[in-house]
C-alpha cells in the first residue's frame, strides 16, 4: 500500500471512529447545545462526499458538511507524536499524532 493510501485509510478510520487522535473544538462549535454538537461530530464521522475540490491529496483529511443552514469544517492534521512539530510521516500511525479540528466555515 502506498502512502497516500495508508494515510488515507488511518484518517478514515480516525475520523469514523474518533479514536487514534484528538478531536477539538473550535468555539463557534463547542459552544453549540449539545443535540447540534452530536448532529456536526455524527455528519463528521458518516461523511464520505470527497471529491479533488475538498481532497486533492486524497487523504480524506478535510470534510465539508451543513447543520441548520451553516457550513462546518473538519480538518485532520499531522503531528510528531510530541505534539511540538509536524509528523514525518503521516502514514506511519507509530510517527503520527491525529488532530481534528471541527469549526464553522466562517472560522477557517
Amino acid at each position: 500500500m502506498d502512502s497516500t493510501a495508508r494515510t488515507r485509510e488511518l484518517n478514515d478510520a480516525f475520523r469514523k471512529t474518533f479514536i487514534g487522535g484528538c478531536v477539538k473544538m473550535t468555539v463557534g462549535v463547542s459552544t453549540l447545545d449539545a443535540e447540534d454538537k452530536l448532529a456536526i461530530l455524527t455528519k463528521v464521522q458518516s461523511f464520505d462526499a470527497f471529491d479533488r475540490n475538498i481532497d486533492p491529496y486524497c487523504e480524506h483529511d478535510f470534510v465539508k458538511v451543513a447543520h441548520e443552514g451553516t457550513t462546518y469544517f473538519g480538518k485532520i492534521d499531522y503531528y510528531a507524536p510530541d505534539l511540538q512539530h509536524g509528523s514525518d510521516d503521516p502514514a506511519d500511525a507509530s510517527k503520527t499524532a491525529r488532530v481534528l479540528t471541527v469549526m464553522r466555515a466562517d472560522e477557517y
